[in-house]
């Protein structure tokens, strides 16, 4: 069960990120493995179970970001992330193309939420396509996010939109080549206790509709064959 993240959790993060070398991973790897590793595959197991005894039928799985780089993409960039994550999704081999819930802890900050790491065109032109047949359900969830503090919407934009938005209140929808729902904050004490867990929870159980929503665009019809 998780108990909060630690001190150690933080200094940690912020270690790796100025001594992003071998030795002193390996020096702190037991830090990392029982402070920061252990304990994200714990929350990330009690929010995979909410989300899935909420959606049974999802064939939703729950993943935890691995520390280790690609030695392909490293780009100038040391070997470890100074980040993890966990995600709820349904398994996928384009992850990134997939409505997607997560959590991800920083050495400045977290964030959480639900979206596209990186939306498919066509996935975003049966999105637009579906408002233009029929606007009041996006407009109904467009109003409830408005509505509330606690998530902001994140886009990806085009240059300029790629139709006639279906009304003012769905036009950053249109725009977006990609989008997350998403909260981002500092390091706050709820962090480093079990009330870290509740919010969570309130907060997927909201944005779930929106998932509902955006996970069944794969099986809409092609716009293109319009």
């Amino acid at each position: 069960m998780f108990t909060g993240f630690t001190d150690e959790t933080v200094d940690f993060m912020w270690g790796i990120r100025f001594n992003n070398e071998r030795t002193w991973f390996e020096a702190y790897k037991e830090t990392y493995l029982t402070q920061f590793y252990q304990p994200m595959r714990e929350l990330g197991d009690e929010l995979y179970d909410f989300i899935r005894d909420k959606r049974p039928d999802a064939g939703l799985i729950r993943k935890v970001s691995r520390i280790y780089r690609d030695a392909r993409r490293l780009h100038g960039r040391g070997p470890y992330k100074e980040s993890l994550w966990f995600s709820v999704e349904q398994p996928s081999e384009m992850w990134t193309a997939r409505p997607t819930f997560w959590f991800e802890l920083m050495p400045e900050g977290w964030s959480y939420g639900m979206g596209y790491y990186m939306a498919k065109p066509l996935t975003m032109a049966k999105l637009r396509a579906r408002m233009d047949r029929d606007p009041k359900p996006m407009e109904k969830l467009t109003r409830a996010l408005n509505g509330q503090t606690e998530f902001v919407l994140e886009t990806e934009d085009y240059k300029k939109p790629r139709s006639q938005p279906a009304s003012d209140l769905l036009a950053p929808w249109y725009r977006a080549k990609s989008f997350a729902i998403c909260h981002n904050d500092k390091l706050t004490d709820e962090l480093f206790s079990r009330d870290i867990v509740d919010r969570l929870k309130t907060g997927f159980e909201f944005l779930l509709p929106y998932y509902d929503y955006f996970v069944t665009l794969d099986g809409d019809p092609d716009p293109r064959d319009a």
